[in-house]
């Protein structure tokens, strides 16, 4: 039956012979394979984690919005976070990532990556070695999202719906992409001249905060404007909001780690100290100043907390982190009077949470930055390197300026093409059922 003289015995011993030996190499391609890949299950599961927490934020930015206005208006701010939501989501994966993290030397990113073409599973090392670049992509996707849904809160109750998603649309491709990639893409100028950012007090705050004024500014005021009538229609969804942030913003700041390690860990706890800092600080001027401590003033210190470490996080230490909080919670509360005093009508203020808290916090980055918090940032005023300040004033200053001037050409050129503001009877009855057709209460 065997010929050759191969016996029975002699076939099962080549055959035991061949399949050690495919054994063999089987395991030394394995033990290959993992020694070239540097992916981290850790780091991954944590970065994924983080954008889930961060997308959570949008519409629980939604629900702090909607309960600080009228109830004619309540839904119109969720319908515009959830339209955000997607419509931002949709547009990184399209162009958005490549515009502002393709590498590049340029103002702004190339196309090369559009459609996420060449982003795939395996680390792109030169932004994080450890986690799939299609994770570090739905990671920054999230902060594409919910920094245009910020500057929502400026024009309350008079955008109309149609020049809001081309405003959207426009300011992201215009505005945050390319201050994204100066800040944190490869070739960045302002990457390139040592700003520190851990997690977007630059990126999102600064640009959305300086935006919001520039639309309050040209859309003009409410009809009612200062007539009283703008009380909070429910509270309680104010402090869900600003629960869902609060909890949120651990992935925003301790997610920009990039990594489940101890970076992540302090960024965490930096985090969560200047919020409680900031809210006992709005709790308290207002408890000074109206006799009555404010649970709404509380949850808006909280936020402007949150904003204020977000660029230091990962650079500060905690005591750090409370005269952070304290500065911005003060500096904040002093805009908001004013703005209060004013003939601007940024409805909930987010030049003052988030534009103030932004660069409050990016200046004191220089000042309190410690390579002992992180080794791969760098020193700040206070550990001897005062030059680290100049760096994030000139951020601070190129970065607002570019977003005031550039919403406000946006802005006009979308009023040269359509109707930027809402007829005066739909500002009347609200957005709700002018633009939606619904109503947030059906009460008998």
């Amino acid at each position: 039956m065997f010929t050759n003289n191969l016996s029975m015995g002699d076939f099962i011993h080549l055959a035991k012979t061949i399949m050690k030996l495919f054994l063999f190499l089987s395991v030394f391609s394995a033990l290959a394979f993992a020694a070239e890949s540097t992916l981290n299950t850790g780091d991954t599961a944590w970065v994924l984690a983080a954008a889930a927490l961060v997308m959570i934020m949008t519409p629980g930015l939604g629900f702090f919005y909607a309960g600080m206005v009228h109830n004619k208006n309540l839904l119109s701010l969720l319908m515009h976070s959830f339209v955000i939501l997607c419509l931002a989501s949709l547009l990184w994966v399209v162009v958005g990532y490549s515009l502002a993290f393709s590498p590049n030397g340029g103002l702004v990113g190339t196309l090369d990556w559009a459609f996420l073409n060449g982003v795939g599973l395996e680390p792109y090392e030169k932004y994080v070695a450890t986690i799939p670049h299609l994770a570090f992509m739905i990671f920054q996707a999230k902060f594409a999202v919910i920094t245009p849904a910020l500057i929502v809160g400026a024009f309350v109750g008079r955008f109309r719906f149609s020049a809001f998603v081309i405003f959207v649309i426009l300011w992201s491709l215009l505005i945050y992409y390319p201050v994204a990639h100066w800040v944190w893409g490869i070739g960045g100028w302002l990457r390139d001249l040592g700003v520190l950012d851990f997690a977007g007090g630059t990126v999102v705050h600064i640009t959305a905060g300086v935006s919001a004024l520039a639309c309050a500014w040209l859309i003009g005021r409410r009809k009612d404007f200062q007539s009283g009538d703008d009380r909070p229609s429910n509270v309680p969804l104010v402090v869900l909001g600003t629960a869902l942030l609060w909890f949120g913003w651990f992935g925003f700041n301790a997610g920009s780690a990039l990594g489940a390690g101890g970076l992540a860990a302090s960024a965490f706890v930096v985090t969560n100290t200047a919020a409680a800092t900031a809210a006992l600080t709005w709790m308290a001027l207002t408890w000074i100043i109206n006799r009555k401590p404010s649970l709404i003033g509380m949850c808006i210190g909280a936020v402007v907390g949150l904003v204020a470490i977000t660029p230091a996080s990962g650079f500060v230490d905690n005591t750090a982190a409370i005269i952070i909080g304290l500065v911005a919670g003060v500096a904040s509360y002093l805009v908001v009077s004013w703005r209060i005093r004013s003939h601007i009508d940024d409805t909930l203020d987010v030049f003052a949470c988030h534009g103030v808290g932004g660069i409050t916090g990016a200046v004191l980055t220089g000042v309190f930055a410690s390579t002992l918090i992180n080794p791969a940032g760098a020193n700040g005023l206070l550990m001897g390197n005062a030059e680290q300040v100049w760096k994030q004033v000139i951020a601070v200053v190129a970065v607002a300026l570019y977003s005031f001037l550039m919403t406000s050409i946006i802005l006009k050129v979308i009023g040269a093409i359509m109707e930027i503001r809402e007829k005066e009877e739909h500002e009347e009855i609200g957005l709700d059922l002018a633009q939606l057709g619904e109503k947030a209460y059906s009460i008998p």
